[in-house]
């Protein structure tokens, strides 16, 4: 699997969106069979991302401890955006983190913020949990143009996974950095390294399976990027690119999850829901060998399918950039 993303058909990633995992309203149009290999459709994944990002929790746990020190006096953040909340797990989390600010989950989806509200209310956060419907890239610039005022401005600004699924990365880069207030904080997840799930060789089919997964979802991802409104080539280099929108004390951290065998059932649906994903959008451009294969992972009763199998676990590493704005707003 791959760092790229939490939605590709190769994907098995517990991040929400993120996982955070994006939630870019060109990939809202369907999922499944019938419909384009790179199509996403959140209301219908949305209890795998809140799935995915349970088991998470954590890291990001981890990742929100580690923002307050980067905030260091303004830990007590006013207002916090999570763009791209998707179900809301990290708006809680954050909102948990941060007992004194209002946090904003702020998605295109309205079933996504639905679930994100209705988490807040049952971990008692409803009332520092707002949010906010915005089609993505349109609604990180407002009405009179870039600036992020169509959100309003922020101590702390999260986003997942999300603005890989923007056709101009940069200057998304440069919405969200515009819209911190001085000494505000910009942390976005978009690198790590592929999620492992099996070993090398799990008996059936030719050993590398994992591997050539990934090759797969290398493939889907240059496809989505290349047919996103606006796509803009650029180099990755996502320490540089906050520089180039005006940051600061530019640096990174990584967290993990680390699932050993053998994996409890959470985990072992998780993943059979991803395999599951696979199969059915992507599966025409697997050979026959390897479609065999899933096919055995994916059967319920099989005591070498995924959720029976001893050998299963879930490893990934996620880095999350951030930067910081200078305190005269430059």
């Amino acid at each position: 699997m791959s760092p790229h993303s939490d939605s590709g058909p190769a994907h098995a990633h517990g991040h929400e969106r993120g996982h955070g995992r994006g939630r870019a309203a060109a990939e809202t149009s369907g999922h499944g069979h019938g419909h384009h290999p790179t199509d996403v459709d959140w209301d219908v994944m949305a209890t795998q991302l809140e799935s995915g990002a349970a088991l998470q929790l954590p890291g990001l746990r981890r990742a929100a401890a580690h923002l307050s020190e980067l905030l260091g006096p303004r830990a007590e953040a006013g207002r916090i955006l999570d763009i791209g909340s998707g179900p809301g797990v990290m708006t809680c989390v954050l909102a948990e983190a941060f007992a004194g600010a209002e946090t904003v989950a702020v998605d295109a989806t309205p079933g996504l913020l639905d679930r994100a509200r209705a988490r807040a209310e049952k971990l008692g956060l409803g009332d520092r949990v707002a949010v906010r419907h915005a089609e993505l890239p349109e609604g990180l610039y407002g009405g009179d143009g870039p600036g992020g005022e169509g959100l309003g401005t922020a101590d702390l600004i999260w986003s997942s996974k999300l603005v890989h699924h923007l056709g101009d990365q940069q200057g998304a880069l440069d919405a969200l950095a515009r819209a911190l207030r001085p000494g505000g904080v910009l942390a976005v997840a978009e690198g790590g390294l592929p999620v492992r799930f099996l070993p090398r060789d799990i008996g059936i089919g030719r050993p590398g399976l994992q591997a050539r997964l990934d090759a797969l979802h290398e493939h889907w991802f240059s496809i989505m990027r290349a047919e996103l409104p606006g796509s803009t080539p650029v180099v990755e280099d996502w320490p540089a690119m906050l520089g180039r929108a005006g940051l600061s004390r530019v640096g990174s951290f990584t967290y993990l999850l680390d699932l050993p065998a053998p994996l409890g059932e959470t985990a072992r649906t998780f993943l059979h829901t991803q395999l599951t994903r696979l199969r059915e959008s992507a599966g025409d451009m697997l050979d026959a060998d390897d479609l065999d294969t899933l096919d055995v992972l994916l059967d319920p009763e099989a005591r070498r399918g995924i959720l029976h199998r001893p050998d299963a676990f879930l490893l990934s590493a996620t880095t999350v950039f951030t930067g910081v704005r200078g305190a005269s707003g430059g």
